[in-house]
């Protein structure tokens, strides 16, 4: 009896081994399953998103309702901080009060309609009482003139007589152009630019745009230009990063873009660096690794507000740079987390929306801003990591919000340095709004053609987008920044630069050199051309 219970037992053991052995397989392949399954409903939902829903990532107070009613209730979020500083009144939007004014600078076609039967017998038979007026506004034509530049050779008359060789004639120097001995004069150079770079139109695109003017222009010509020029633009460009480079704090982001090869297009990146109030510089690499960033950073000391990529660790490793976190990148994680845990995703969202309430809310005042953030973001930073501590070991490892809580305390000391200064913003949006100039194209262009063209792409958007920052004109700043600098006292180009440019040009020598130029003049009517 006692071996025959000594049997039973050992083989309950073995067969209770066997048991555990293909649960622990069976739980570890539930587990595995389960996270494709969220992968799979996490990449369903971005799918979604992006073919049917708008990208913006907020969410409107119904619906965030909707999604607590849904799900189950998740553990206690942060506890509340102090109060955030009274709200002043919204300003009630004013009601619409119809059309717009046209503009006045416009030129004026007037045209007067006269009824049949007056002009059947004459004005001089009516009393005029009145009239309406109206205004509709026309498009004419664009349209290409060729400058014909004539410098007729002079010799005085009382050397008429002499021999060639011994006769002193005199001709006026040859106009400058912005391409020595090139075809186009500089307001056609700078449409060329912004249309390819600022509104983002190919190469084959702008062809058809002026073969439909009457003029067969080819895209290698249009690329021999931009080349060239973009060697001339290069001085201002070097100018404005020495410049940047003293700012107290830069924001920096980068974006990838392919570049046309023998075999396959490869892959290069574009790098936005913002002096924000001064300068939006861009830069391109072939690599995305830390010797593209110190080419472009090469000296600089300061703040730099980035994501947490890799390739900037040896820059703060260095202790010359101090890292600052982009609360946007924080937040652009829990929002993709929406789908799989809405509840907590939704807890960690609304503790960001606060942090950028406050920042919206602040004016100046009796308090500085860094005083504002000591004594209302403070508490909510502390809240908030508080609890993404206290919550990551409830949540399955390697989820979206898993990898949510993950990167926010990973970056803990770079997010909550913004703090401790007075204009060091808490995220990155403004080099992320300027890469996108970058993304837009590349949508319409689809890759640059050489690194070249990727060196070329980066010096004209540095320049548009620092013309935007600054509210300047694009096309009449390229035209005049290309009659200006083939004469200008390379000392001082940065005066050439969007930053200064309307202090610039409001120079009574600067305005005199403008206005003797003669494509200028051509290209804004001043000089009409002739009938043939």
């Amino acid at each position: 009896m006692n071996d025959a219970t000594s049997i039973d037992i050992a083989t309950l053991l073995t067969e209770f081994s066997q048991v555990k052995v293909a649960y622990l397989k069976l739980k570890g392949e539930y587990t595995s399953l389960k996270l494709a399954h969220q992968a799979l409903q996490e990449r369903y939902r971005a799918l979604e998103q992006g073919i049917f829903f708008r990208g913006r990532e907020k969410m409107s107070p119904p619906e965030q309702g909707l999604l607590a009613f849904m799900e189950p209730a998740a553990s206690a979020p942060p506890p509340p901080p102090p109060p955030a500083p009274p709200e002043e009144p919204k300003k009630a939007r004013p009601r619409p009060t119809g059309r717009k004014p046209l503009p006045e600078h416009l030129p004026v076609v007037p045209v007067e309609v006269i009824p049949d039967e007056v002009k059947a017998a004459g004005t001089d038979a009516f009393d005029r009482i009145g009239e309406d007026c109206s205004e509709t506004i026309e498009q004419r034509p664009a349209s290409l003139v060729r400058v014909r530049v004539i410098r007729p050779k002079f010799v005085r008359k009382t050397e008429a007589d002499a021999r060639a060789d011994q006769a002193t004639v005199m001709q006026a120097p040859a106009i400058e152009l912005p391409i020595a001995r090139g075809l186009a004069g500089p307001n056609l150079l700078a449409t060329t630019i912004v249309d390819r770079w600022e509104l983002h139109i190919p190469l084959h695109r702008m062809e058809r745009i002026y073969g439909r003017a009457g003029w067969e222009l080819s895209r290698s010509t249009i690329c021999d230009w931009h080349l060239s020029l973009a060697e001339t633009a290069q001085v201002v460009v070097d100018a404005m990063w020495t410049d940047a480079r003293q700012a107290p704090y830069l924001c920096t982001d980068a974006t990838g873009v392919l570049v046309q090869d023998i075999d396959k297009c490869r892959r290069a990146h574009f790098f936005v660096v913002a002096a924000p109030g001064r300068h939006i510089l861009f830069g391109y690499s072939p690599k995305h690794n830390g010797a593209a960033i110190d080419k472009l950073l090469d000296g600089y000391s300061g703040a730099l507000v980035a994501n947490a990529s890799t390739i900037y660790d040896h820059l703060y490793d260095r202790g010359k740079i101090k890292e600052h976190g982009c609360w946007a990148h924080v937040r652009r994680y829990f929002f993709k987390a929406m789908g799989s845990d809405a509840t907590r995703a939704r807890a960690a969202i609304d503790e960001i929306g606060r942090l950028f309430k406050i920042e919206r809310d602040f004016k100046p005042g009796a308090l500085s801003r860094r005083e504002v953030r000591q004594q209302w973001s403070r508490p909510v930073i502390d809240a908030f990591f508080a609890w993404c501590a206290a919550e990551r070991p409830r949540v399955l490892s390697e989820s979206p919000i898993d990898k949510a809580l993950q990167y926010a305390l990973n970056q803990k000391d770079a997010l909550a340095r913004f703090v401790e200064s007075d204009d060091i913003p808490m995220h990155n949006n403004l080099s992320e709004r300027e890469l996108r100039r970058e993304a837009v194209g590349r949508k319409n262009w689809l890759f640059v053609g050489s690194d070249e063209g990727g060196e070329a792409n980066a010096t004209f958007v540095s320049l548009l987008a620092s013309c935007r920052h600054h509210d300047i004109e694009p096309v009449a700043y390229l035209r005049d920044l290309f009659c200006l600098l083939p004469s200008w006292n390379q000392q001082r180009v940065l005066e050439l630069s969007p930053l200064h440019w309307k202090t610039t040009i409001a120079r009574d020598d600067v305005r005199a050199l403008l206005e003797a130029n003669v494509h200028r003049q051509v290209a804004l009517g001043q000089l009409l051309p002739t009938t043939p």
